[in-house]
């Protein structure tokens, strides 16, 4: 990093109460993508957007240096947190071996505060580094390091979503790694909840979620008792649901319903609820979680290697179902949303065309439109902030000012901008090559509510 650069981080490390001119991009609503150029962003006191005005009066602007491009935030709406310490481990075995070999016992050490917090700490830092600045967190079934997440989340400033697994069932949990009632796992979820929402200076950067593991892992009594906790304190809800051949058949066979029905039953199908994968969801089922206004986590990495088959995101975007991009660390090999969005282009092209080259073109693939560079970022952004009800992922008047400056002029970064990149018509090409090309040197600034996150040395 040029010593250029190092001043221009520091000079921009506080934007609250400031005046930002900046050129970049936005997705304020599907289907819609703006361009700024040489605009004026004011913030208030508090990191909020006053106001966006494109041909603003630059007096006494902080301007972004030369090459830097401006873009909201990254919202990962599926992280393992935990499984930060096994990534890229065993992803060869089916998901139910994968969990019983690999993930339980490795989550099982999170008892250890001294452990969670190495994890968490490393796992925060490289996630701000990638530009996420907004992740829903599964933990682990232990309060103490639950509540060690939050608190790590609140200190260096990822707006986060944190969870206390809760998993009770015999027939699916490790003896050593599970809730020893339905009745802990409520009241373990309900201390998360009041430790969160009783965190000093918290003013809405962490959350607290409600986050039964996935139907199998929980007994009936679990879901109707975190069911009703969600109904009295309003918190978020997380889980998977219809992964994968597996799964999906597990609970038609013990519910006798699919998994979107048996949440509904038990009340977790409602506003604020964020459900990951979605693989196996028929028509209905994606209709019905639109209208109770759940939200499901696109997770086109982990999917290849566990769920056997690819969303149908284009379905779901015309039944109106609120969507996100997820990187399901660690099912997902990396916590790059970079990586996890051009993934999500890839599959939804896979879907459209098909992968058997013997059938005839026209029978070849599932008949869903693909989505193309300008509907991934609106998902990798705004669309992961509607999910959870959240005011982030576009530079609208109102919203937290959650962003990433992108320097494009940045040598170890892989943007390469050339003088035809340059032109003087509305440039959403540019954005595409940033989609495609942008990696972790290129990040040069990270705020939250107006606060530069990111840290970086010279060097």
């Amino acid at each position: 990093m040029t010593a250029a650069t190092i001043a221009g981080v520091q000079a921009l490390g506080d934007l609250r109460g400031c005046k930002l001119l900046f050129s970049g991009f936005h997705a304020p609503e599907l289907g819609v993508l703006e361009e700024f150029r040489n605009a004026i962003l004011t913030l208030d006191e508090e990191g909020r957007i006053l106001s966006v005005d494109p041909d603003g009066d630059p007096q006494d602007a902080i301007a972004l240096p030369e090459g830097w491009l401006l873009i909201p935030g990254l919202v990962d709406l599926h992280v393992h947190a935990p499984q930060y310490a096994q990534l890229g481990t065993a992803l060869d075995v089916p998901l139910e071996d994968w969990l019983q070999s690999y993930t339980f016992p490795l989550e099982a050490r999170f008892a250890d505060l001294d452990y969670a917090g190495e994890v968490y700490s490393a796992l925060i830092d490289d996630m701000l580094a990638l530009g996420t600045t907004t992740a829903l967190h599964f933990a682990t079934i232990h309060v103490p390091a639950t509540q060690r997440l939050a608190e790590i989340c609140l200190a260096k400033g990822q707006r986060a979503l944190v969870g206390k697994v809760a998993m009770d069932d015999p027939a699916q949990c490790p003896l050593d790694y599970r809730d020893s009632t339905a009745q802990d796992a409520v009241e373990g979820t309900r201390a998360v909840i009041n430790h969160i929402n009783g965190l000093p200076d918290n003013n809405g950067m962490v959350f607290p979620v409600i986050t039964p593991r996935f139907v199998p892992s929980c007994t009936d009594a679990c879901l109707e008792g975190l069911g009703k906790l969600a109904a009295e304190t309003g918190a978020h809800i997380q889980s998977h649901i219809s992964e994968s051949d597996w799964q999906h058949g597990y609970v038609k066979d013990r519910c006798g319903c699919s998994d979107a029905q048996a949440f509904e039953r038990f009340g977790l199908l409602r506003d604020n609820a964020v459900f990951a994968h979605g693989t196996h969801l028929s028509d209905s089922d994606l209709d019905l979680m639109a209208q109770n206004g759940a939200a499901v986590a696109h997770c086109p990495l982990s999917n290849v290697y566990f769920s056997g088959a690819v969303f149908p995101l284009r379905k779901a975007l015309e039944r109106g179902l609120k969507v996100g991009f997820g990187s399901d660390v660690s099912g997902g090999p990396t916590a790059s949303m970079w990586e996890t969005a051009r993934m999500g282009i890839s599959a939804s092209r896979i879907r459209e065309s098909g992968v058997d080259a013997a059938k005839p073109v026209e029978t070849r693939g599932c008949g869903d439109k693909r989505i193309d560079f300008r509907e991934a970022f609106y998902i990798a952004t705004r669309g992961g902030g509607a999910a959870l009800g959240l005011p982030v992922g576009a530079f609208v008047q109102g919203m937290k000012f959650d962003a990433i400056a992108i320097n494009t002029l940045e040598p170890a970064g892989t943007v390469r901008i050339w003088p035809e990149d340059k032109t003087e018509a509305p440039n959403d090409l540019l954005l595409e090559k940033l989609l495609y090309t942008v990696s972790k040197p290129n990040i040069a600034g990270v705020w939250t509510d107006g606060i530069n996150r990111l840290q970086k040395s010279e060097g």
